[in-house]
C-alpha cells in the first residue's frame, strides 16, 4: 500500500516541492519588504520557467496552478461576509452579466470586423468575459469541428494568459491611482481580470478585503460559463453536444460561504482553513509563473493580439465607467 501511495504522489512531487519553495521565498521577502506577496511569488516563478516542462516537475506544477489553485478559492467562501454581499444588493450581479453578454457580444463584431469567423469571435469574446484559458477549452469543446480550431484556441489560451498577468500587475495600480476603495478595486478586479489565478493575485495584492470580493465578483462570472455554452451549442448546426456542469470550486466556495456565515465551523478550525487556503494560492500563483514564456507570449498573431486587447480594454472601460459613475 505504501508503494502504491509512493508511486502515486512522486510525480507531483517534484513541481510541487518548487512551487512551494518559490512561495516560502516570496512569503519571507514580502514580510521584510512590503510589496505584495503575490507579485513575488509570480516574478519568481517566471526565473524559474525553464523548469516548467522538466519530467520531474512539470506536472507537480500543472497541479498545483489548477487542481490547488481552484481548492483555495473554494475556501476562500470562508472569508466571505454573507451579510456584507447581501448590503451591496443586485446591483454588482446585474453589472457583471452585463459586463459578459456584452463582452462575448464585442468579440464577436471584433472577429467579424477582422474577417475572421463567428466560432473565433465566440471563442474569444468567452474566455475574456468569463474566466480566460478555462472557458477557452470549455468553449471550444462544444464548438463545431474545424481544421483550425486547435490553433485557434491555442492563442486565445495564450493571448488571454498573457493579458490577464499584465493586468494582475497594472490593474492594482490604476486602481489605488484613481482614489477607489478596497471594496471598488476588489470588484473592478473580480469584473475584468480573465483568469481566476490573476484575480486571487491582483485581489490581494491590494488587502485581504479586495482579494474576497474579488474572488466572490469572478465566481459570479464563473457561473455564467454553462450559459454561454448553452448560447454557443445552440449557434451552430454542427456543435458538439456536451454536458454542461458547474465547476466545482464555484459549488465549494458557496458552501464554504454559508458553513462560515452559519457559525458552525470553530474559530480555530476557520483560522487554520484560512491559513490552508492562503498558501495554497500563494503555491500557485508561483506555479503558474513558472509556466508562464514570455517566447509565446510574443509569438501570439497580431490579428488575435489586437481583437483580444480591444475586447480586454472594453471590459476595463464598461467596469470603470460603471464603479465611477453609478458606484457600488
Amino acid at each position: 500500500m505504501l508503494l502504491t501511495a509512493k508511486s502515486r504522489i512522486s510525480p507531483y512531487a517534484g513541481g510541487l516541492l518548487l512551487a512551494s519553495v518559490i512561495a516560502v521565498a516570496a512569503t519571507f521577502l514580502s514580510d521584510h519588504y512590503g510589496a505584495p506577496v503575490m507579485l513575488f511569488a509570480l516574478l519568481l516563478g517566471m526565473a524559474f520557467h525553464f523548469l516548467s516542462e522538466d519530467g520531474a516537475c512539470a506536472v507537480g506544477i500543472d497541479f498545483a496552478a489548477k487542481a490547488l489553485l481552484r481548492f483555495g478559492v473554494g475556501l476562500l467562501g470562508l472569508r466571505l461576509g454573507l451579510a456584507e454581499v447581501m448590503s451591496l444588493g443586485l446591483t454588482p450581479v446585474i453589472a457583471i452579466i452585463g459586463f459578459v453578454l456584452a463582452t462575448f457580444g464585442c468579440g464577436v463584431v471584433m472577429s467579424r470586423l477582422f474577417g475572421r469567423r463567428t466560432a473565433f469571435g465566440m471563442l474569444a469574446g468567452g474566455s475574456v468575459a468569463i474566466c480566460g484559458a478555462s472557458a477557452a477549452l470549455a468553449i471550444t469543446s462544444v464548438l463545431p469541428p474545424h481544421k483550425d480550431r486547435e490553433q485557434d484556441t491555442l492563442f486565445v489560451v495564450i493571448g488571454v494568459t498573457a493579458l490577464s498577468t499584465i493586468a494582475m500587475i497594472v490593474y492594482p495600480i490604476l486602481f489605488q491611482s484613481l482614489g477607489l476603495s478596497n471594496i471598488e478595486s476588489g470588484f473592478l478586479v473580480g469584473a475584468t481580470i480573465h483568469d481566476v489565478a490573476q484575480v486571487v493575485g491582483a485581489g490581494y495584492s491590494i488587502s485581504e478585503e479586495a482579494g474576497v470580493f474579488a474572488t466572490y465578483v469572478k465566481i459570479l462570472r464563473v457561473a455564467l460559463l454553462p450559459v454561454v455554452m448553452l448560447v454557443v451549442m445552440f449557434s451552430f448546426r454542427g456543435a458538439q453536444q456536451q454536458s454542461v456542469g458547474v465547476p466545482w470550486f464555484l459549488v465549494m466556495f458557496a458552501g464554504c460561504a454559508v458553513l462560515a456565515n452559519l457559525g458552525v465551523v470553530p474559530a480555530p478550525v476557520l483560522a487554520l482553513l484560512n491559513e490552508v487556503s492562503r498558501w495554497c494560492l500563494v503555491i500557485a500563483i508561483a506555479a503558474l509563473g513558472v509556466k508562464t514564456s514570455l517566447a509565446r507570449i510574443v509569438k501570439v498573431k497580431p490579428s488575435y493580439s489586437i481583437i483580444l486587447i480591444v475586447e480586454t480594454l472594453f471590459l476595463l472601460c464598461a467596469a470603470l465607467v460603471f464603479v465611477l459613475m453609478i458606484g457600488i
